[in-house]
């Protein structure tokens, strides 16, 4: 555990330098909308879970806007507390944000009253991952705990190019990722 500690640590301001280094400008333009590849993993109709993305994370709002104006409804992680297990809520206003409020954590989820999905796709956030498609999140489980209850969601994680690590640390609960989106490249899964 101290390890994956130490590595998470490492990760997370390894990412933030990157993010830093960026011109505001270049970060504005940066997954603006899913590749064509991706969006083909999305069918029209599909609910789609997304994150909302924080200061140094890949950012989502992009693709949430592009899904939305194309056919997909949009979910976002939802928390009743901190010890309640995640699930995703129905997002309807990807454009203002009008429908979200602070979660337990302080990050903006929908409201309680919004609709309970599980989407066909969840865009899931992490620190750290391999082009076999491992990840590494922040350390609370809580998408690898949702992921094994729900395993038809197909799984996407979004990264920055820095977070491609050659090696990650593997459990027998986590499950790899059909693919990982970065600003150039997309690591498919290898069946």
């Amino acid at each position: 555990m101290e390890e994956k500690s130490l590595l998470r640590s490492r990760l997370r301001a390894e990412r933030q330098a990157h993010v830093e280094a960026l011109p505001a400008a270049t970060r504005a333009l940066i997954l603006m909308r899913p590749p064509a590849p991706v969006a083909a993993l999305v069918p029209e109709g599909s609910i789609v879970g997304i994150y909302h993305a924080t200061a140094f994370e890949a950012p989502t709002g992009g693709y949430a806007r592009w899904f939305a104006e194309n056919g997909r409804s949009l979910a976002l992680p939802w928390f009743a507390g901190r010890d309640a297990p995640m699930m995703f809520r129905e997002w309807r206003d990807p454009f203002e944000l009008s429908d979200l409020v602070a979660g337990p954590w302080g990050a903006l989820q929908p409201e309680p009253a919004a609709r309970e999905v599980v989407p066909d796709v969840a865009f899931v956030p992490l620190l750290g991952f391999t082009a076999a498609g491992h990840r590494i999140g922040q350390g609370g489980g809580h998408y690898d705990r949702w992921l094994s209850e729900h395993p038809r969601t197909v799984a996407i994680g979004l990264a920055w190019d820095s977070q491609h690590c050659e090696s990650l640390p593997q459990e027998a609960q986590d499950r790899r990722l059909a693919a990982v989106v970065t600003p150039t490249r997309i690591y498919e899964e290898q069946v």
